[in-house]
């Protein structure tokens, strides 16, 4: 399991040599501003509520002050109703504002874990896919530098979202935790660094129920990713009754959905270290799984209800495993991905995520069956008041920052939700699972001012969102590209989608230019070694 464990130890970010990386203070984005106001918008509140407007939005202090409706559509404002003018202002007119985006499964990869990107480019993507918030699931460089970062974000001296770290524990890698007693003092350590909650990974379970228990007492919130080596003991329902808030991917799902065995079918020549084989016998679990309308199944359901319970599916993140020719060749990877993460996404043994040793079609049917029985739970469990969020865990397996953020409100649209719902999903519900929702998630007076302004209706087609836009036929029977936020603001500062949007082609324009790599495509497989 030397690939895995590696990874692991560069995600717990204890068991490699410190790095000196600087993230560069702001140079992008403007503002706060003592008073700003949007003009004239649609505005889609992520509450739930369908569009409505024009309205005045009135930003003070980086809060929400005033919504202003200012007459009917199609009419002009009523010049009555209007706000005062601000020390900034935006028309919006024809545009619509929403919520900034809350990312739950993020993580601030730099050039220890072979993606060699940093964590500027990974910011700015975010950015420019409206995205304001982001739950950080651990990095190389551990629980005190992401404190760092989202302070200084927080104060707005870097050009990022707002981080709220949740550091990895993991209780069988990188010699971190052996015992029950070392358990409740990591989590204690995590606190003490700045942590505002903690990813599990599993561990043996006097060792995992003591740190899912030492950090209820310190306040902390928790998150899992059941990881399958120690699913036997530990999926959802056994976690959950230990106080588990929330879960990532799917793993731990399937399994306590099992009524006819306890583990998986696993061949008997499976090996987990063997990436195409964990991979593509994860991709038939389900499969095994009791189906919709069965006595496990609503006892699943509704214990996990009961439970207040969150998901986080992360269905972008598998999405190559359904259609890799069509992951590979995304149009975005030719102006936004950085060389070295392409190289990373390569098929390679070494390397996480990278597992496409010999992926067909048999693999990519049988994923597809359990993407369909995966969304059926999801819809289900969202339409029956459970809290399912955004995350895009990207970084792997062909998904690029932020472009995977839109991918999974994409997939969550095809898994039975309104778009509405998905947008609701994107904002207040992933407030709701950070436990913030008092302060963002929504357009509503009082609350921090994190918004999207985009021309383009993402309620209409949500591919609107993408940084590279989407095409369709102009009036005069032209292909144009339309789409692309205009404007994020985060804390109240504002910043261009266009100017975004092109910084991040610089940076890989750079690196290619660096490499010797021609513009355009990317290569298929692979290109000139690092110097």
């Amino acid at each position: 399991m030397r690939v895995f464990f590696a990874f692991m130890a560069l995600l717990i970010g204890v068991a490699t040599p410190a790095a000196s990386q600087t993230v560069a203070d702001r140079s992008l984005g403007e503002g706060p501003f003592d008073r700003l106001v949007i003009r004239g918008a649609t505005m889609i509140d992520g509450a739930g509520a369908p569009p409505s407007g024009p309205v005045d939005i009135v930003v003070e202090g980086g809060r929400i002050a005033q919504i202003v409706p200012i007459g009917a559509p199609g009419l002009p404002a009523n010049e009555d109703r209007r706000p005062p003018a601000g020390t900034r202002e935006i028309d919006a007119a024809g545009l619509y504002v929403l919520p900034g985006f809350i990312n739950l499964h993020a993580h601030i990869h730099d050039q220890r874990t072979g993606q060699g990107v940093s964590p500027d480019y990974i910011f700015r993507l975010w950015l420019a896919h409206g995205i304001t918030s982001v739950r950080e699931l651990g990095n190389s460089r551990g629980a005190k530098w992401t404190a760092d970062l989202a302070a200084r974000s927080r104060r707005n001296e870097i050009d990022a979202p707002n981080i709220y770290p949740y550091p990895v524990f993991r209780g069988w890698s990188a010699g971190a935790v052996d015992s029950p007693a070392e358990a409740r003092a990591r989590i204690r350590t995590l606190k003490r660094e700045g942590a505002l909650g903690v990813k599990f990974f599993g561990a043996p379970e006097e060792i995992l129920w003591a740190g899912l228990e030492e950090a209820k007492k310190q306040g902390l919130k928790t998150t899992m990713h059941h990881a399958q080596i120690d699913v036997a003991h530990a999926n959802v329902l056994d976690t959950s009754a230990r106080g588990l808030g929330s879960m990532e991917h799917w793993y731990g799902l399937p399994e306590a959905l099992f009524d006819d065995k306890r583990l998986q079918n696993y061949p008997l020549d499976y090996n987990y270290a063997d990436e195409q084989n964990r991979f593509e016998e994860a991709g038939k679990l389900w499969a095994q799984a009791a189906g919709p309308g069965s006595e496990r199944w609503e006892y699943v359901i509704e214990t996990l209800l009961e439970r207040e319970f969150s998901i986080v599916p992360t269905f972008s993140i598998y999405m190559a495993s359904r259609d890799w020719m069509r992951s590979r060749r995304a149009e975005w990877h030719d102006e936004y991905t950085m060389p070295s993460l392409w190289k990373f996404f390569a098929p390679d043994r070494n390397a996480h995520g990278s597992y496409w040793f010999d992926w067909g079609t048999e693999q990519e049917v049988a994923w597809r069956d359990n993407y369909q029985r995966w969304m059926m739970f999801i819809n289900e469990y969202k339409n029956r008041g459970g809290k399912v969020g955004v995350g895009e865990d990207a970084g792997y397996i062909y998904s690029t920052y932020g472009f995977g953020f839109v991918q999974e409100m994409e997939m969550l649209r095809e898994a039975g939700f309104h778009p509405l719902e998905v947008i609701n999903a994107a904002t207040l519900q992933g407030a709701k699972i950070l436990g913030a929702a008092d302060t963002i998630g929504s357009i509503q007076v009082g609350k921090q001012a994190d918004l999207v302004v985009i021309k383009e209706n993402p309620v209409a087609n949500l591919k609107v969102l993408y940084a590279t836009g989407h095409i369709k036929l102009s009036e005069d029977n032209k292909p144009v590209r339309a789409g692309g936020v205009d404007y994020v603001i985060k804390n109240g500062v504002v910043y261009d989608g266009a100017q975004l949007r092109e910084s991040i082609k610089d940076i890989v324009k750079t690196a290619k230019d660096e490499k010797g790599i021609a513009p355009g495509p990317m290569p298929i497989v692979d290109f000139a070694p690092d110097n």
